[in-house]
């Protein structure tokens, strides 16, 4: 039977061949070392094929690089706003040892001043079937690579099989009838649900509104100016309710104040712009993250960004206001450009406020009044930084060691000159609403820090880690007469420092969940959460060795999921495939248990098995200088694979791949293979 004609939208390319593919024109894989060489025992000679002008420009420009240590001296913490605008001002010579030591990689020996991006951008279906962009900086795209890589090294799983491969996961929004009225919710209720609102939001959002004030006023609005200041308090009490326990009169309330919010919101059709209209669409843009309609709420951060910049929220008006107006409109410009540029991260998508950034330093003093204040100029500080960061370094083919080593050193420079109330738990004196609202705000604040870090010092993590898998693959299907791969050092050192940054904010998070002072509802946490877990699991995967650290960090955001998911359809879905790929560790683990107990034991080997079948027997090297034998993998089944055997949740399987293709997979055609859907550039699940 022939080979089916597969379309040239599904054809699995490599953006960049190595050498040695290149000159034999065989098909690579398009990481280095790739797989053609690794199986040829050169992976220590496979590099990116460049043409002679690229090389050219590139040593140029390395050339002009300066090799001398950075100087900088201390700013305070009021004027650290000045520093932070460009990344080509950043010094560093009264910086902790940590960050001179990543400050200087080239200065240590590194071999390659870049880490080639190896995640791609993706185009997924919403609810409407339409496509819809999400960039190669987000954690989807990061996922993606992992289960490519993942599928490599252990042949098809359920880690790197989703049926939901190509929808970008959403919940639907509720139509039918509620039967429900206001009279339902006392005014104590809403009391409670305005605090956990502020609770919710703590070191994102600060709007500076009197609980009791909004709930004085319970008149019903006539004008349009009312109306919007109405949908405020609606949207308020439906936040505060959509982070309470998942308890059917809190559903319901959630529901009616949200809707009617919303109504209130658009009854005017957004004619006027107004200090309460950018408020309303920050507020529903925060609610719909919650809700796990994240292009919804994208939406909404477009509509209330466009509302600021028609009243000038974003430039410095301090000469020309008064001190109440000005404190407004600061605090009010601030809070959306955090939920703004942290949630466009997250998608990897242009934030709406990301030009609009002033350049220079708006008079941020007039809102060091209250921690929560002090704490929502720290989470703006940090929310530039990550801008610069995707403008960068994902912006490039390459993530440069240079900026990134000079972001990393203005993290650090932000890291050092955090108040100290941002850093300690609370205070004695303080009741049990404002110390759990301090604690959030604290835990929002450090894992934006660490998710920051993270998106800096991940494409290293990735170069290093691929080296880091090559070699563990060499060491077992070579002889060892050829040079082993060696990691750059540069790389190695910022993937540690990825690794560390991910258990940090995962046994922060841990800390707080085990102390039951998270709330129901997280929507922001959860995708840092899941960013930090995919950096453990990519880690955990690379390495022969346990370390408990990172195993403990790995399952402590599990069983934060875990909390989550009971009121989050988001959640739920980061542990269903947090949870595969810990399935798909423990695989690998244990096929290279299997190999290096093989490798040490040449003259014995089990000759029974239970698990063994005569459909799966071993298979000789076709290369005369590896091993007599290879182990067999352990693959997961289940009802997306009916071809494979479904014991306990595992089945026998072959090495899945040798010189680019399949080998010995019992009853398997290659026209079934040809074309992998999670590969293909379109296909991520968020």
């Amino acid at each position: 039977m022939g080979r089916p004609k597969v379309l040239p939208a599904n054809r699995l390319r490599a953006n960049t061949a190595c050498t040695a593919c290149r000159a034999s024109k065989k098909r690579c894989s398009g990481s280095f070392p790739c797989t053609n060489c690794i199986n040829k025992g050169r992976g220590h000679t496979c590099i990116p094929f460049k043409s002679i002008s690229a090389s050219e420009s590139r040593s140029r420009r390395q050339s002009t690089v300066s090799r001398q240590p950075i100087k900088s001296t201390p700013t305070a913490w009021n004027e650290l706003n000045t520093n932070l605008q460009s990344p080509q001002s950043s010094q560093i010579q009264d910086a902790s040892p940590s960050d001179r030591h990543i400050a200087r990689p080239i200065e240590a020996g590194s071999r390659s001043p870049e880490a080639t991006h190896r995640t791609h951008p993706r185009m997924l279906r919403n609810l409407q079937g339409e496509r819809v962009y999400v960039g190669k900086a987000a954690s989807l795209s990061f996922l993606q690579l992992l289960r490519e890589t993942v599928t490599q090294h252990i042949g098809p799983s359920q880690f790197s099989h989703n049926y939901r491969s190509e929808d970008m996961l959403e919940t639907e929004a509720h139509h039918d009838p509620l039967n429900f009225s206001e009279e339902h919710c006392s005014v104590e209720a809403k009391r409670r649900f305005i605090q956990t609102f502020s609770i919710a939001t703590s070191g994102f959002i600060y709007l500076g509104y009197d609980i009791e004030a909004l709930l004085s006023d319970q008149s019903e609005p006539k004008t349009s100016r009312e109306e919007i200041h109405a949908a405020i308090r609606d949207l308020m009490i439906a936040i505060g309710a959509q982070s309470c326990p998942d308890e059917p009169e809190n559903v319901q309330i959630e529901r009616f104040f949200v809707e009617r919010g919303q109504r209130r919101a658009f009854a005017n059709m957004l004619e006027d712009p107004s200090l309460d209209l950018v408020r309303v669409f920050l507020l529903l843009s925060f609610y719909m993250f919650g809700a796990c309609r994240r292009n919804a709420a994208f939406m909404y951060l477009g509509v209330a960004a466009r509302a600021a910049v028609a009243l000038g929220l974003h430039v410095d008006s301090s000469g020309s206001l008064d001190r109440d107006e000005q404190k407004e409109r600061t605090r009010l410009w601030t809070s959306l450009c955090v939920i703004d540029l942290l949630a466009s991260s997250i998608l990897g998508r242009p934030a709406a406020t990301a030009g609009l950034l002033p350049g220079s330093r708006r008079d941020l003093d007039i809102m060091m009044n209250t921690t929560a204040e002090v704490g929502l100029i720290a989470s703006y500080q940090l929310s530039l930084i990550v801008d610069e960061i995707t403008n960068c370094l994902y912006s490039e083919k390459a993530a440069s060691i240079e900026k990134a080593g000079l972001l990393l050193a203005k993290l650090n420079r932000w890291s050092d000159q955090l108040p100290e109330c941002l850093r300690t738990p609370s205070s004695k004196n303080e009741d049990s609403d404002a110390v759990q609202e301090r604690i959030i705000g604290n835990m929002h604040v450090a894992c934006s820090y660490h998710f920051a870090v993270i998106l800096v010092t991940r494409p290293f993590l990735i170069s290093a880690l691929s080296v880091r898998l090559a070699r563990v693959h060499q060491a077992f299907s070579s002889d060892g007469a050829s040079e082993l791969l060696e990691e750059d050092p540069a790389h190695s050192r910022l993937a540690a420092a990825c690794i560390d940054s991910a258990v940090y904010m995962l046994q922060t998070c841990k800390e707080i969940h085990q102390s039951e002072l998270l709330l129901r509802q997280m929507c922001l946490l959860k995708a840092f959460v899941f960013a930090a877990a995919l950096v453990l699991g990519f880690s955990m995967f690379s390495h022969r060795d346990v370390d408990t650290e990172i195993d403990n960090a790995f399952t402590g955001a599990l069983s934060i999921l875990q909390m989550l998911a009971q009121q989050s359809a988001q959640a739920a879905h980061y542990l269903e495939i947090l949870t595969l790929l810990q399935a798909a560790v423990t695989q690998q683990r244990h096929r290279l248990s299997s190999q290096a107990r093989q490798r040490r034991s040449q003259y014995v080997s089990r000759i029974f098995s239970l698990s063994d079948t005569p459909s799966t027997p071993r298979v000789q090297s076709v290369d005369n200088g590896r091993a007599g034998s290879a182990t067999p993998l352990l693959v997961q089944g289940g009802p997306f694979y009916p071809w494979i055997q479904n014991d306990e949740g595992a089945a026998i399987a072959m090495p899945p791949i040798m010189d680019g293709a399949f080998l010995d997979w019992e009853g398997m055609e290659l026209p079934l293979w040809d074309s992998f859907p999670f590969t293909e550039p379109g296909s991520s699940v968020l």
